[in-house]
Parts: structure tokens; C-alpha cells; sequence
């Protein structure tokens, strides 16, 4: 069997690469590695430890495979907004709630089956199991998108991304504001050792850096900042992760400490704003904007109006029979 490392398991062990191309568990897989029967780049790893990268060949002697996941198929109830579509590229405004390709346990109503049921195409571009897919937003996070519809467009976004030539900005809503105006985090990050699905600072991980600029500052119904974030580099859960390092995490982040008394939020106050690459086919760097959705305004504009009236409270004459 053989494979290419998608820009979705860019560093991962691959040991767990193994696990998700074949379907075995976590423990056979890395027994597979240890036997020796997994190259990549045709070269031999007995250690699950090692750390593969995007568009690494991956090719594992014999039958291992107990189950081969399943090709998504289109769900054209899946609703989808697109921003922008041509030969080469896709742009979606991503709703939040939307997960972008099956895996996890997820094998239905995500981005990728959305796309294929308007663009059946995309089933020859790139990982099959994620036709077309160069980049990942979080579940709970809205915002822009851009998914290959090329063989040319994918090699190009893929290695515009690694090369990070690609630029990415979004607004995030944080519990409490960081002192600095601006200012960029720069901390690597790797798997938690407390539990797998999250990440966290850790000094053996991979560069991860984050630029930020406080737009504004709120101080009721809690204090709260409205943050613009820009990526230099594209690790799972980065801006979550390098806010909450700081002690600001995203308003409405259950998994990363955001959930707070007194504005409860359903999911994670960070949107994909804005989204920059050379397109593939004209060469010209291209740039697209997204608004952020209503319940992120509504967020906001509680916040404003909130720390405004308790502005107005503390500027307001004292009355007749209160103490000046």
C-alpha cells in the first residue's frame, strides 16, 4: 500500500498514520512500524515516533488493512456558502458547527460531502478521503476556506501553505485583553500529554507563531477584548492554544478555558476573516474577505453596549441624595 501524506497529517506521528490509512488500532500499527514494514520516501522507520510531512510518499508492506474507511460520498443536504469558484479554486464561508472532512468518528455532513454533491470533480483532487482539502478550520470556528478544484491548484495551495506564503487573519473574541496593543506569540506546540485531542505549549513542538492587535476592549458584563490574529504559521488549534498560553482565551473555548460567567457562548468566538494566496492559474495574489456571522456580532455588540452603559453609569451626575 502506498500513500501521500496529506497537508492534513502534516506532523504526525507515523505511527498514527499508519492507524488511519489501514484502519488497524493505534497499538498494531505501531507494531507494523517496528517490524519494518513502513518507508517513507523509501526509507525504512521503526520508530511510531517519527514525524511525517505533507507530501511524503508512506508505503506499508503487506495486508494490514482491517477496514478501508470510507470514500465520502455527495450530501447535497449539506448547505454550503460559496464566496468565490472558478477552473482552480473554491472559497467558502464556512458556518460554524460544520466540520470540513470525515474522520473522528464523523462519516456524514461535513464540508467535503457538501462539495462534492456541487462539485463532483473534486473527487480526483488531492487525499480521497479529503478531495480537495488543503487547510482545515475547527468545527466551532466560521469563516473563510479555499479548497483545491485542480491537480494544480492543489500542489500550489499545498506549498504555498507549508512555504507560509499564504496569508490568513481572523477576529477573535477573548476573555480579559492582553496589556499590548499588539504583539506575536511565539511558542511550539505539540500534542497534550494529558489528552491526545488537544494541544499545548510544549518546547520539544513545532514552531507556531501568532500575531495579534487589539481592536477594542470591553469591560462588561466581563472583561473581554475583540482581537485581530494573523498566522504565520497553521497548527491545529493555533490561535486557541497561543491566546490561552497568554491567559486570554477565546470567549465561548469550553476545551481551552473560555467558558465564562457572565456571557455564556455556544461555541468558540473565532472567525476566518480574511484569506490571501497566489491563485494557482493567474499567478496574481488573490484576497478575500468574510463578515463575521450574526452570533459573533451579537457577541460584540453585548459586549459594547455593556461596558458603553457601564461608562455612562460611572460619568452620570450624582443625584440629589448621593454623595458627590
Amino acid at each position: 500500500m502506498i500513500e501521500r501524506i496529506p497537508i492534513a497529517l502534516e506532523g504526525e506521528r507515523v505511527d498514527r498514520v499508519v492507524s488511519l490509512v489501514t484502519g488497524l488500532s493505534r497499538s498494531e500499527a505501531t507494531a507494523v512500524v517496528a517490524e519494518g514494514l513502513v518507508t517513507l520516501d523509501g526509507v525504512v522507520v521503526v520508530s511510531g515516533k517519527v514525524r511525517v510531512r505533507a507530501e511524503q510518499e508512506i508505503a506499508i508492506e503487506g495486508d494490514h488493512q482491517s477496514r478501508a474507511p470510507d470514500v465520502p460520498q455527495a450530501e447535497p443536504a449539506v448547505e454550503l456558502t460559496v464566496v468565490h469558484a472558478d477552473d482552480d479554486v473554491i472559497v467558502l464561508d464556512k458556518a460554524e458547527g460544520l466540520v470540513v472532512h470525515p474522520g473522528a468518528g464523523i462519516e456524514h455532513g461535513t464540508v467535503v460531502h457538501g462539495l462534492l454533491a456541487r462539485f463532483p470533480e473534486l473527487a480526483g483532487i488531492g487525499d480521497p478521503l479529503r478531495p480537495g482539502i488543503v487547510h482545515r478550520l475547527d468545527r466551532g470556528t466560521s469563516g473563510l476556506l479555499v479548497v483545491a478544484r485542480s491537480d494544480r491548484a492543489y500542489r500550489s495551495l499545498v506549498a504555498q501553505l507549508a512555504a507560509r506564503q499564504a496569508g490568513r487573519r481572523y477576529l477573535a473574541v477573548t476573555c480579559g485583553a492582553p496589556e499590548a496593543v499588539t504583539g506575536l506569540i511565539d511558542a511550539p506546540l505539540g500534542r497534550s500529554d494529558r489528552d491526545r485531542t488537544r494541544m499545548a505549549v510544549r518546547s520539544e513542538g513545532r514552531s507556531a507563531r501568532t500575531r495579534f492587535e487589539v481592536l477594542e476592549r470591553f469591560t462588561h458584563p466581563l472583561p473581554a477584548a475583540l482581537l485581530s490574529c494573523s498566522l504565520e504559521t497553521g497548527r491545529t488549534h493555533q490561535i486557541r492554544v497561543h491566546l490561552s498560553a497568554i491567559g486570554h482565551p477565546v470567549l465561548g473555548d469550553a476545551r481551552y478555558g473560555g467558558n465564562r460567567e457572565p456571557l455564556p457562548v455556544e461555541r468558540p468566538m473565532l472567525h476566518a476573516t480574511e484569506l490571501s494566496f497566489e491563485h494557482p492559474g493567474t499567478g496574481e495574489v488573490v484576497t478575500f474577505r468574510a463578515d463575521p456571522p450574526p452570533d459573533f456580532v451579537a457577541t460584540v455588540d453585548e459586549l459594547r453596549t455593556a461596558s458603553r452603559g457601564a461608562l455612562d453609569d460611572e460619568d452620570a451626575p450624582a443625584g440629589p441624595d448621593e454623595p458627590s
